[in-house]
């Protein structure tokens, strides 16, 4: 026997409806979410997918221990995923299920460029982190929001630097905004705050000329059997901040410029 229409669209039988769907709503919610929680599926195993050359499995194994709690359905994902990104040499992470249960972890590491102030490192995007490194970096320097700024301009000078062989131990920007390069020759170049890259040029070009340096990928001609070529002046420090041209100091006892070919 059905109800009249006017009992079906008196306010408390709608009241009553939307009542009895509610609690047959919670039931079910309620229900799956005990079977989800349940030991059947319980996570077993984490499967890292990328291969690492820095982070360990003791550190992946130590995060999980801390971070994975509950089942394959009801695991925080982010929180694994955030608490991973805190190891020292992982820039990025993703978690992902796999059924039945298991995790699988891809890792994104760091490469280090070089050294970054006194404590630090930074990567090939320009990103500091902070990770011990045992091998040797060239070491940047600068004001701590100028990291993208250095590592542009140690690029530059590099690319400017290696067809005579150099090779940059240290770039500083100072907090004047004045910049002072080392080179792995022991040679330094105070470059200034203006017009950095062309005074860096200007000498480079003159360079081959004045101290006898020759370019790494030229071939060496030895004007004899047994001739050794002599070995290039290397200046000391040089200071590219006047207008019109440098200035160099020597090592003690050294001529400023090559013999002259007679």
């Amino acid at each position: 026997m059905s109800a009249s229409p006017e009992l079906a669209a008196h306010p408390l039988s709608q009241v009553a409806r939307v009542l009895t769907w509610g609690a047959l709503g919670l039931l079910a919610y309620g229900a799956a979410s005990w079977v989800v929680a349940q030991p059947w599926f319980a996570l077993r195993s984490i499967e890292v997918k990328t291969p690492v050359a820095h982070v360990t499995e003791a550190q992946i194994r130590l995060v999980a221990e801390r971070q994975v709690r509950g089942t394959f359905f009801t695991v925080d994902l982010e929180g694994v995923r955030n608490s991973l990104e805190k190891l020292p040499w992982v820039r990025e992470a993703r978690v992902e299920r796999r059924w039945p249960d298991t995790l699988v972890v891809s890792l994104t590491e760091h490469v280090p460029l070089a050294r970054w102030n006194d404590n630090a490192l930074i990567n090939q995007a320009g990103e500091v982190f902070v990770a011990a490194v045992s091998t040797h970096l060239p070491r940047l320097s600068g004001p701590e929001d100028s990291s993208a700024e250095v590592v542009a301009a140690y690029r530059r000078h590099r690319a400017v630097l290696a067809p005579l062989g150099m090779t940059i131990d240290e770039l500083r920007l100072s907090p004047r905004r004045a910049w002072r390069l080392r080179l792995t020759n022991g040679m330094q170049l105070a470059l200034g705050r203006e017009q950095a890259d062309a005074r860096l040029a200007r000498f480079i070009a003159v360079y081959p000329r004045l101290f006898g340096a020759q370019p790494a990928t030229q071939a060496l001609a030895v004007a004899a059997p047994g001739a050794v070529p002599s070995a290039p002046i290397t200046p000391a420090t040089v200071d590219l901040r006047y207008p019109d041209g440098f200035a160099v100091r020597m090592p003690d006892g050294a001529s400023p410029f090559k013999p002259s070919e007679t």
